[in-house]
């Protein structure tokens, strides 16, 4: 059986749209190659996964009790999911009302042992 650990960060404030683009990129990866894939990558959703993974990578050490070699885990899966919907009014001519939805996420990352 392999050792698996998990993170959760809920009502994240930005689109599951945009966070799933980050969300592809680093599944599958190694932690070291994704947390160095996060620090460059120019989207804001980045600096949200690498507190995540560094939570994930500290929950696999704390499971252990220190035994499992952080640069032997790689991201099992990523699962991104929709968070409520915060609903807005923007006034438009003529007396009318736009709704303007600000879309929130959440977001579970899970690291696990290479085999």
């Amino acid at each position: 059986m392999t050792m698996e650990a998990k993170a959760i960060v809920s009502h994240v404030r930005m689109s599951p749209r945009k966070v799933r683009i980050v969300a592809n990129m680093i599944r599958g990866k190694n932690v070291g190659e994704a947390m160095g894939l996060l620090r460059v990558l120019p989207k804001a959703s980045a600096l949200t996964f690498r507190k995540l993974l560094t939570s994930a990578t500290a929950n696999a050490d704390d499971k252990t009790k220190g035994k499992v070699d952080v640069d032997a885990l790689f991201v099992k899966s990523v699962q991104v999911n929709c968070g409520p919907i915060i609903k807005r009014w923007m006034p438009r001519a003529m007396g009318r009302a736009n709704r303007i939805q600000k879309r929130t996420s959440h977001i579970e990352l899970v690291v696990a042992e290479m085999e």
